[in-house]
């Protein structure tokens, strides 16, 4: 019989999906392929899907995976290869789920004191601060998951030529409600912390509070329209 620690690594010899353990509470399923919003969806499936397992307690799903905790109503058996191998073969079946969510719309303050690195992120495209603006405002972006830290939402779907590298020595702090790229993906800080992101701009929108219900603003399957408030250069 396998323990967890034979399984720390798991890997798929039928198809590129990877597993993996976190920690002896956990494992994590990493779809396979580039990330994208098909691909989401049937993470929302494996999601719905994985919770109802009695073998399992709660079923999280992040950016292109989705990690699986292990159930505390029974003893915490050796193996988890049969966990393993069931999230296999739910994934091989699993069908796209469109949620059906909200779409909330933001108003940007882009550049100044509020965006102190949308001229790093002209300087790495070569594209001038209207076009990026434009390009940044134009897409409607799906919610695929919650995480980082609370009311933090993942976005998909920005245009791939305000792709920017995240920054080599990261900000200590950026307040909540800053619009940031990081890499091929953006997003909004729901609140103060240290980033690595390019900040462009900030919304005066709060996403988190613990007095309300449910506390995040969104959840996966709501898309945000990021509107043009004011450009300040």
């Amino acid at each position: 019989m396998d323990t967890l620690a034979d399984i720390a690594d798991i890997a798929d010899i039928h198809a590129p999906a990877r597993i993996s353990l976190l920690g002896t509470t956990a494992l994590l399923f990493e779809a396979p392929g580039e990330m994208s919003l098909s691909t989401q969806q049937r993470i929302w499936a494996l999601a719905g899907e994985a919770a109802t397992w009695p073998e399992v307690g709660e079923a999280v799903p992040g950016m292109n995976n989705l990690m699986v905790t292990f159930a505390t109503t029974a003893p915490t058996p050796r193996d988890w290869r049969p966990l393993a191998d069931r999230l296999r073969a739910a994934w091989a079946v699993a069908q796209p789920l469109a949620l059906q969510g909200r779409t909330v719309e933001l108003p940007v303050v882009y550049g100044g004191e509020g965006g102190p690195h949308l001229a790093d992120v002209v300087a790495h495209t070569g594209l001038g601060i209207d076009e990026i603006v434009e390009r940044h405002s134009a897409p409607l972006y799906p919610v695929f998951a919650l995480g980082s830290h609370p009311g933090y939402c993942y976005l998909g779907g920005m245009d791939a030529r305000i792709a920017t590298p995240r920054r080599q020595v990261p900000v200590i702090s950026i307040p909540g409600g800053s619009v940031s790229i990081g890499g091929h993906q953006t997003g909004v800080s729901a609140s103060a912390g240290p980033s690595g992101w390019n900040t462009i701009g900030r919304t005066s929108m709060s996403f988190f509070d613990a007095t309300r219900q449910p506390p995040a603003l969104l959840q996966p399957g709501d898309s945000i329209r990021f509107r043009v408030q004011q450009v300040i250069r």
